[in-house]
C-alpha cells in the first residue's frame, strides 16, 4: 500500500479524474443515468446481481426503471471510448514491449429463445472432458498483460461475434485497429520493441500473422500436440528425370521425436511450482496450406509462413497431468532470450481469465437479463470500464493500518 502523501497519487488519480471525464462525454444519451450504473457497480457492497440491486446504492440517484431506460435505450460512442481506453497507462514487459492477449468469453443465453443474433458458444462440462455448446453472445477481447506477481490486465476493446463469423478474420481486424489506435496515441514508436499478441490454441496463428504482417506485431499462438509443419524449402537441384521442384521441405511431425532433427536454441528455467521448465525451439517452420476453408479464395501462389516452434516442458504438474505445450512464434532465428520470453508471455495469457472472472462473478457482466445485442453490447463496455477504473485506482489505495 502506498500512502497518502505519496507522490505518485496525484498522478494516479489524475489519470482516473481524466479518464472518468472522458468516459462521461463519451456517453451520448442517457448519459447521467449510464454514468451512475457504472458508479453503482463499483460501490455496491457485494458482487454484482442484477441491475434493480444497484439502485440501492447510495451512488445511484434514480429508479430503479431508469437502469432499464439507460441500459436498453442509450447511447455511447464505442469509437471515442476505444481510444480513450488506448490512451490510459499501460502495462509493458520488462523490455518494455506491450503485449496483448486475445481471446473469447461467452454471456450464455440458453433461455434466451427471442433473443436475436445468438451464437453456440463452447464451454467445459463437469465432468473430465466434457464439452457443451450452448447459445449465447460470444465475445472477443483484447487487455493488455502486466508482468510480476499480479493477474490484473489492461482491456482494451470488447467485439460481439456474429453468428457464424470467421474467428480469424474478426480476431485479425480487431487486433489491427487496436494496434492502430496504440500507435496514434503514442504507445508504441519506430524503435520501440514490436508488440507482442498472445493467442490460443483456438486461433489460426500463422494466418493471422501473415494478414498482419504490416504491423509492428509479433503473434505467438499454441498448437495443437497432433500438428504436423514443414520445413524450409530445400535448395533446388538438378534433377535428370526432370519435374517440378519441391516446395516443402521434410516433416516435423509433433508428436513424433524421430523427425524433429537439433533444435535451434534450448533453455532451462527453475520455476517454484512446476520443477524445472525447459524449452526447445526449431527455426523455420510452416503449416502446408491448402485451398480449403479460409484459403479457398486466395488469389496467387499460396504464401509460405515460416515461425519458430517452441515445445515447452515442466518438470511436474499439480494435476498430475503433465503435457508438453506447442508454441509457434511469427520470427525466426530465435535466440535464448526469445524463447524464453515467449513461453513466459505465454503463460502470462491465462491471466487475462481472472479478468473474465472478474467481469462476472464481481462486476456482474452475464448477470442482466437483456433481450437485445445492443443491450448488451451497452452493458459490456459499461463493465470494462468499470474494470478500467478499478485498475486506474490501485496506487490510490491506503492501509487505513498506517499512521
Amino acid at each position: 500500500m502506498i500512502s497518502v502523501h505519496d507522490r505518485g497519487r496525484d498522478g494516479a488519480l489524475g489519470d482516473l479524474a481524466a479518464f472518468r471525464q472522458e468516459f462521461y462525454e463519451c456517453l451520448t444519451a442517457r448519459a447521467d443515468a449510464l454514468f451512475e450504473l457504472t458508479d453503482a457497480a463499483l460501490c455496491i457492497d457485494g458482487p454484482v446481481r442484477s441491475l434493480v440491486g444497484l439502485s440501492l446504492a447510495p451512488e445511484h440517484q434514480r429508479g430503479h426503471g431508469a437502469f432499464y431506460d439507460a441500459v436498453n435505450c442509450g447511447r455511447i460512442d464505442f469509437t471515442r471510448l476505444r481510444v480513450a481506453l488506448a490512451g490510459l497507462p499501460l502495462p509493458r514487459a520488462a523490455d518494455g514491449r506491450l503485449v496483448l492477449a486475445v481471446d473469447v468469453s461467452p454471456w450464455l443465453r440458453p433461455d434466451g429463445a427471442t433473443c436475436p443474433d445468438r451464437s453456440f458458444c463452447h464451454t467445459y462440462g463437469r465432468g473430465k472432458d466434457e464439452h457443451r455448446m450452448i447459445p449465447g453472445w460470444p465475445y472477443s477481447i483484447v487487455a493488455a498483460l502486466e508482468t510480476g506477481r499480479t493477474s490484473w490486465t489492461a482491456p482494451l476493446d470488447a467485439l460481439r461475434l456474429a453468428p457464424g463469423a470467421d474467428v480469424a478474420a474478426v480476431t485479425t481486424a480487431q487486433i489491427r485497429e487496436v494496434t492502430e489506435r496504440l500507435v496514434t496515441a503514442g504507445q508504441w514508436r519506430n524503435g520501440d520493441p514490436e508488440i507482442l499478441v498472445v493467442l490460443d490454441a483456438g486461433y489460426d496463428a500463422p494466418r493471422i500473422a501473415h494478414l498482419l504482417a504490416d504491423l509492428p506485431v509479433q503473434i505467438l499462438g499454441r498448437m495443437r500436440s497432433d500438428r504436423v509443419l514443414r520445413r524450409s524449402t530445400p535448395p533446388r537441384r538438378h534433377d535428370p528425370k526432370g519435374g517440378r521442384p519441391p516446395k516443402h521441405g521434410g516433416e516435423f511431425v509433433f508428436g513424433d521425436s524421430a523427425t524433429w532433427s537439433a533444435e535451434q536454441a534450448v533453455t532451462s528455467t527453475e520455476t517454484r511450482r512446476y520443477g524445472t521448465a525447459t524449452a526447445q525451439a526449431w527455426d523455420r517452420l510452416h503449416p502446408r496450406l491448402t485451398r480449403r476453408a479460409a484459403w479457398a479464395d486466395h488469389d496467387g501462389p499460396l504464401p509460405i509462413i515460416e515461425g519458430t516452434v517452441i515445445r515447452l516442458r515442466v518438470e511436474h504438474l499439480p494435476g498430475g497431468v503433465n503435457k508438453p505445450v506447442w508454441l509457434w512464434w511469427s520470427r525466426v532465428d530465435a535466440t535464448v532470450a526469445d524463447v524464453d520470453r515467449c513461453w513466459q508471455m505465454f503463460l502470462r495469457r491465462f491471466d487475462i481469465e481472472h479478468t473474465f472472472r472478474l467481469f462476472k462473478q464481481t462486476l456482474g457482466w452475464t448477470r442482466p437479463r437483456l433481450r437485445t445485442p445492443a443491450a448488451a453490447d451497452r452493458w459490456t463496455w459499461l463493465t470494462l470500464v468499470a474494470y478500467a477504473q478499478l485498475r486506474l485506482a490501485r496506487p490510490l489505495a491506503t492501509d487505513l493500518r498506517r499512521p
